[in-house]
C-alpha cells in the first residue's frame, strides 16, 4: 500500500476516534456503518465500532491518557485492510474523512451552556470547571478587603 493511503487510514481512525466522544457520534457512526459495510465483517465491524467507543469513554472516565491512541490503533489497520483489499478506494476514503472532518468541526463550533453553583466557602478567583481549556487568560485583581470594624 502506498504511503499516501496508508496516512489516509491513520487520518481516518484518528478522525473517527475524536468523534467517538462528541455529540455527534450517532451521525458518524451511520456514515461509517454505510462505509464499513462493504468489508467482509460488515455489520460485525459496526458492532466493534460501538465496543471501541464504548472502552475509549470508560478509559476517559477512568483517567486513562492513551484510550484514544490505542482506538486509534485498533482502526488503522481495519481501513488499511479495506483499502489494500478493494472493498473501498482511496477516493471513497477521502469522502468519508471529509465528511467526518466536517462533523468534527461542526460540533467543535456547537456553544454549550453550563451552568455551575459553587458553594462550600468564598473564592478569592476564578473557579473553573472543564474539561479541555486552551488560550485562556486571566486578569484578576486582588480580593476585596475584608470590612473593618
Amino acid at each position: 500500500m502506498d504511503s499516501e493511503l496508508a496516512a489516509l487510514a491513520t487520518s481516518g481512525a484518528t478522525t473517527l476516534v475524536s468523534l467517538m466522544v462528541t455529540d455527534s457520534w450517532t451521525h458518524a457512526r451511520e456514515l461509517l456503518g454505510r462505509f464499513l459495510s462493504r468489508g467482509d465483517r460488515g455489520s460485525a465491524a459496526v458492532a466493534d465500532l460501538d465496543a471501541a467507543r464504548a472502552r475509549l469513554l470508560a478509559a476517559e472516565a477512568a483517567g486513562d491518557p492513551d484510550g484514544a491512541r490505542d482506538t486509534a490503533e485498533q482502526w488503522q489497520p481495519y481501513l488499511r485492510h479495506l483499502l489494500s483489499s478493494g472493498a473501498a478506494s482511496g477516493e471513497e476514503l477521502r469522502e468519508l474523512l471529509a465528511s467526518l472532518q466536517r462533523l468534527e468541526r461542526e460540533a467543535d463550533a456547537r456553544p454549550v451552556s453550563v451552568r455551575n453553583d459553587i458553594s462550600g466557602g468564598v473564592q478569592h478567583g476564578p473557579v473553573i470547571q472543564t474539561g479541555r481549556i486552551s488560550g485562556l487568560t486571566f486578569h484578576v485583581g486582588q480580593p476585596p478587603a475584608p470590612p473593618s470594624d
